[in-house]
């Protein structure tokens, strides 16, 4: 039977007609339902991590309602435990709760209190499961968010409020660090979804062995290693989002797994015998060329076609300079905001005019992460050139001559002559920094330090 509500409840009661009437009730209140007669299969179906909530009835031959809870308990079972007894005794509820039930209710039961009841455990376990994945996984917030200037830019925003009401599966393209997980981000805040999780996962992080259970969860003793039942990344984004970072590091193996979640949204834990339905919608983003991996046989064609309903394609920063300005000021802003501060450092024009004519290979990543480094060298709330990398302006059009003319401090043109100077060892000495040290009279070390401080890495 299925659900809307994206919960799975097992009823638990040796009366087969008990079972049948609260399995049919439950399943009318919008829950996934099923039941079974007695304590022996109802502990094996348990173990293999297919319901979040038990209706176990306490008063039952073999393993009755609180052994049964005990033994689930012992074997790692998530499952959330509402006993039902016909005994309104003070003494029955305190051994089940001690032995880990939720709560319990009297028979006989008013269906509309069952499901009354299932719903407030429903919230707590929505609440729990959400913490859990928000301590686990660290992802964008609302703070990578920018207007643009660009066309191209603007194309991309209207889009996004065309595609995200829709559930249709996306795929984001283009260079590492353009900003793809902040568009599928405001796809899924403009998307029905957006008070659901919003789950980022970086297919080419996880190891290719630990990647199906990762994804789709695994039973107890599934293999070595499995002590406790794990809920997969796509249970836990049910109703929400879930944004697959690059999907083409994804082996073939798994292609095919996520293929038939696209065609039947249904997931199946490792070592489960039974199939779960999820609602997620399916984002994806590479930084690779996936037509071309198509006609290598690196990547599945059906796969593909499945994802790539919507493309966005978001063209590199060196192609769309006319938003450096905008993200400069964004990232000012909000570094400001991280050191509690309430305005924003000055920027020097002759640093502002380095980082407008850098080509920045790294795009948007490259650039908040040279905006993070200035504010923590600057010095009187002012960031100047000798503040940036200096291969950002070794690189451009600005030359060093200019640069020296308008340093604003001592410390500043000795820092600036100091690591040019070191940089034209290492580029005399044909890039041994060895040789370079022993050249200029200092240790190895000490040259090391200092580029360090530099942030360069030549």
């Amino acid at each position: 039977m299925s659900g809307d509500k994206g919960l799975r409840v097992l009823v638990i009661d040796d009366e087969a007609a008990i079972c049948q009437v609260l399995a049919d009730a439950i399943h009318r209140g919008g829950y996934e339902a099923a039941y079974v007669n007695d304590g022996e299969q109802a502990l094996a179906t348990l173990r293999e991590g297919d319901f979040d909530i038990a209706l176990c009835d306490i008063k039952m031959p073999g393993i009755d309602g609180i052994e049964l809870v005990r033994q689930a308990r012992e074997a790692a079972v998530g499952t959330t435990f509402l006993m039902m007894t016909a005994y309104a005794s003070v003494a029955t509820a305190i051994e089940a709760m001690r032995a880990g039930a939720y709560d319990y209710m009297i028979k006989p039961l008013r269906n509309e209190d069952v499901l009354r009841r299932l719903d407030q455990i429903a919230d707590i376990i929505s609440l729990r499961d959400e913490n859990r994945t928000l301590r686990d996984i660290v992802f964008a917030t609302d703070e990578g968010f920018c207007t643009f200037n660009s066309e191209a830019m603007q194309k991309i925003d209207r889009l996004v409020l065309k595609v995200a009401p829709s559930d249709s599966t996306v795929l984001i393209t283009g260079e590492s660090g353009t900003g793809k997980g902040v568009v599928a981000r405001a796809i899924h805040n403009h998307s029905k979804r957006r008070n659901a999780l919003f789950l980022p996962v970086n297919c080419g992080a996880i190891p290719e062995n630990l990647l199906e259970s990762e994804l789709f969860g695994h039973v107890k003793g599934a293999f070595t290693g499995a002590e406790r039942i794990k809920k997969g990344l796509l249970v836990e984004a049910d109703k929400g989002t879930l944004f697959l970072d690059e999907i083409g590091e994804l082996p073939l193996a798994m292609q095919v797994k996520l293929l038939h979640v696209l065609e039947d949204m249904e997931v199946r834990a490792v070592g489960s015998e039974r199939a779960r339905k999820v609602d997620v919608r399916i984002i994806a983003a590479t930084n690779r060329d996936l037509s071309a991996d198509v006609d290598s046989g690196a990547f599945r064609q059906d796969l593909y076609f499945r994802l790539n309903v919507v493309h966005f394609h978001i063209p590199p920063l060196r192609e769309r300079r006319g938003d450096i300005v905008q993200l400069i000021s964004h990232f000012m802003q909000r570094h400001a905001h991280l050191l509690g501060r309430g305005a924003a450092f000055i920027l020097d024009p002759l640093a502002e005019q380095v980082m407008l004519q850098h080509d920045w290979p790294g795009n948007v990543r490259e650039l908040e992460n040279v905006i993070e480094r200035a504010h923590i060298l600057a010095d009187d709330d002012r960031i100047g050139v000798a503040d940036l990398p200096p291969q950002l302006a070794r690189g451009n059009q600005v030359g060093e001559r200019d640069i020296g003319v308008e340093l604003q401090s001592l410390r500043e043109r000795v820092r600036a002559f100091e690591i040019n100077v070191i940089m034209d060892a290492i580029d005399a000495a044909d890039g041994d920094r060895k040789e370079a040290a022993r050249r200029l009279g200092i240790g190895l070390s000490t040259l090391y330090r200092k580029l360090e401080e530099e942030g360069t890495n030549p």
